[in-house]
């Protein structure tokens, strides 16, 4: 083993098909009746927000639930969280799983 290793890019990649939604009701919205239109609004309006969240943010939800999967209810951010984490994702390096542990904490866990 090398103290020279090449840094592991994040494993979990944030997958984003909200933009594609929020299209997809905006043209909704365009045609819709008046009877569709109030139900649309807050269709668009939710996903317009959750478009809005950055990766970071969805990744420490993702950790969160992977924990509560797990049946940990500690801080996110502790050595225990990590060694849950990487339990319950063997491919995570320990560097990874302190990351997204850490991510996780800063965005409210």
């Amino acid at each position: 083993m090398s103290m020279f290793r090449k840094p592991q890019p994040l494993a979990v990649l944030v997958l984003r098909d909200a933009p594609d939604l929020v299209a997809g009701l905006r043209r909704a919205l365009e045609a819709a009746t008046d009877a569709e239109r109030p139900g649309l609004e807050l269709a668009f309006a939710l996903a317009e927000d959750s478009a809005a969240r950055p990766d970071a943010e969805l990744r420490g939800r993702w950790v969160r639930q992977r924990l509560a999967a797990a049946g940990y209810e500690g801080p996110t951010d502790s050595v225990a969280a990590v060694k849950v984490l990487r339990r319950a994702e063997p491919g995570l390096t320990l560097l990874q799983a302190a990351t997204y542990a850490k991510e996780a904490q800063a965005a409210g866990a």
